[in-house]
């Protein structure tokens, strides 16, 4: 059965600033998802990281479908009401546009779409993060699908051996979609000069090379200021991982994720920390809004889900999560030093930056004598 697996995640409000959407909120956003199943969406979910709400929808439209999006956007519009009357943080903040135009991107909402035809035993990873920034799953993804040392069904699994294929954006190109596609393992140094840089260059997607017509990855890539022109908050990435068989196993996605790499967010988006693996519905950190990440499993048949299994909250995690809060301690203590905080061309809020024009202009050029 072809299927398209959609998540479109955005804050549109949340309980005392930055921590978590109200219950009144999320079940506003969750009527209106769940009153199109069994109709126009073959099967539903909504959850949350953080103040982050992501719903995630099964169905036969193609990705980027208009009557889809617009579920979404009216979802999203639904709990934005409700968190207006409640006087929530940041009601509707990540709803940059006042009219729904026929597709959520571009309007502020984080999307991944992935449209496949459905395995016997379809396993699929959700994963969405919260206070970071879309290249945050940069070096899990590249270690997962490219790095033995991780994920070692890449030596063993005659159907991984061939490698993948991985779509590379520059999202700081405003003008279309700037991409790149290059394989693993020939291109391998070359993926690793451009994901490096997390900022400008974001997985978009990976494929199968054994299999090219089969995706295994889709993560969104919008940056919020390349459409707002100001800071709204961080971009907050979601992603679809296909696992299993042709693909990495779910659990060789645990180690790179268990690294914590350091990843740009934090509070006012304009510091780095290493990246928490939380269960699901955490409410966002009020140490720093430490960058945090869920992952939820399913299982698929036709269209229909079955689960989650929250892949963060065994408890093979706990000492995981105190080593990783560990690594934010002894970053955090170096406050506004770089690489604490990140560059100028980085920052989000605009009060640092108006400071140094201003104290530009109080700098003399000295010329030696001779």
């Amino acid at each position: 059965m072809d299927v398209t697996v959609s998540v479109i995640k955005a804050d549109v409000g949340s309980v005392a600033g930055h921590t978590r959407p109200s219950d009144e909120l999320l079940e506003a956003v969750r009527q209106r998802v769940e009153a199109e199943k069994g109709g126009l969406l073959l099967d539903a979910r909504v959850f949350f990281c953080g103040d982050d709400i992501s719903i995630l929808m099964t169905h036969q439209r193609p990705p980027g479908d208009e009557a889809v999006h617009r579920v979404a956007w009216e979802a999203f519009r639904a709990g934005t009401a409700v968190a207006q009357r409640q006087g929530l943080y940041g009601a509707g903040q990540d709803l940059l546009k006042d009219a729904f135009s026929g597709n959520v991107r571009g309007m502020g909402p984080q999307v991944a779409e992935l449209a496949l035809r459905e395995r016997p035993n379809e396993a699929l990873m959700i994963l969405a993060a919260d206070k970071t920034e879309p290249g945050a799953f940069n070096l899990p993804l590249y270690l997962a699908f490219a790095d033995p040392m991780y994920s070692p069904g890449l030596l063993l699994s005659e159907e991984l051996h061939a490698g993948f294929r991985f779509v590379i954006m520059d999202v700081e190109h405003t003008e279309g979609d700037r991409l790149i596609t290059l394989d693993a393992p020939e291109r391998l140094y070359d993926i690793a000069a451009l994901l490096r840089d997390t900022h400008r260059y974001v997985i978009a997607a990976i494929w199968s090379r054994k299999y090219p017509d089969e995706q295994a990855a889709a993560v969104s890539t919008t940056r919020l200021r390349q459409i707002a022109g100001r800071y709204v908050g961080k971009d907050d990435p979601v992603a679809i991982v296909r696992v299993q068989k042709i693909f990495p196993a779910t659990e060789e996605f645990g180690p790179p994720f268990a690294l914590g790499a350091f990843v740009a967010g934090d509070t006012r988006g304009s510091h780095n920390l290493p990246l928490l693996p939380v269960p699901v519905n955490t409410p966002a950190s009020t140490f720093f809004c430490h960058p945090m990440v869920a992952a939820l499993g399913f299982s698929m048949r036709d269209g229909q889900l079955t689960g989650p299994v929250d892949l963060f909250a065994d408890p093979v995690w706990e000492p995981i999560r105190h080593r990783i809060v560990a690594k934010a301690l002894g970053m955090r203590q170096q406050g506004f030093f770089q690489p604490a905080m990140l560059p100028i061309s980085e920052l989000e809020y605009g009060g640092i930056t108006a400071r140094l024009r201003r104290l530009d202009a109080e700098f003399r050029v000295e010329v030696a004598k001779e």
